[in-house]
């Protein structure tokens, strides 16, 4: 089996000019989407080089008390982005999706690195890192759609839920048709991933052993276990993050406090 191809600069130059006919496109159909392409570009870059030099040093220097705030690090910065999706927010949705996050993607990622791969120590980074990033990554569209998904609900369906709270409904009561619809849309990108993985796609995980020489279904093993655990924690985390949701927004005496959402301001334009 051959070794592992190396990329040149000159290879991702000629990988980067997709991106502009992406640009070109916009242009041409006016979709004013082009500078956000350009931005989106530059920032993968600067993101992947420089997340490519941390993990480079935290490789060579393998210490616990190195890649544990690493991780703290990805996980605040996942639950912090995915406060900042949807059109409604309300004060402690940031903390709600931080908590939520971490709580499933921590528990998950601790059964798969200490019960099912069982690699000694636990924080090796080649292990911990990677699988709490895919973990986190698929964790934060789940929260953020579910979370989305309640807030619009509740408004949408504001009259119906305040008047069955009037008829003498409990909070729980007038409020888990809105939780369910919003835990069921946190979990439909990944049920639709599992549904076509291996036909359709073949996953990051999988496809980056594969071209490292791995045997094609050790890969496969590997990425079977990736998708449960993303499964788990996508539904832990929604649920967490809508039930959260849930508190914020009625009180403990049944009252649904509407008030409290409030739309987001749009970016201005300059």
């Amino acid at each position: 089996m051959s070794g592992y191809q190396s990329l040149s600069l000159l290879d991702i130059a000629i990988a980067a000019a997709l991106i502009v006919v992406n640009g070109a496109l916009s242009v041409a159909l006016k979709l004013d989407l082009e500078r956000k392409l350009a931005w989106a570009a530059v920032r993968s870059v600067v993101q992947l080089l420089a997340i490519g030099y941390v993990l480079g040093w935290v490789f060579q220097f393998s210490r616990w008390y190195v890649v544990l705030p690493l991780m703290a690090l990805m996980t605040l910065i996942a639950g912090l982005s995915a406060s900042n999706r949807g059109r409604r927010t309300y004060l402690g949705q940031r903390v709600d999706s931080v908590v939520s996050i971490w709580v499933s993607s921590w528990l998950v990622a601790a059964v798969g690195l200490f019960v099912v791969i069982r690699i000694h120590p636990w924080y090796e980074p080649q292990y911990a890192i990677p699988i709490l990033g895919m973990i986190l990554g698929n964790t934060l569209t789940g929260v953020s759609l579910g979370i989305e998904r309640m807030t619009e609900e509740l408004t949408a369906g504001r009259g119906a839920v305040e008047m069955s709270l009037a008829l003498g409904a409990t909070r729980w009561e007038a409020a888990q048709g809105p939780a369910r619809q919003a835990v069921r849309a946190g979990m439909i990108p990944t049920l639709n991933q599992m549904t076509v993985v291996g036909l359709v796609s073949l996953p990051g995980m999988m496809t980056g052993q594969v071209l490292a020489g791995q045997s094609p279904l050790q890969a496969v093993r590997y990425q079977i276990v990736i998708m449960f655990f993303i499964a788990a924690s996508s539904a832990l985390g929604t649920v967490g993050a809508v039930l959260l949701t849930y508190r914020r927004l009625f009180s403990p005496e049944h009252r649904f406090m509407a008030s409290k959402l409030v739309e987001r301001e749009k970016p201005k334009r300059g």
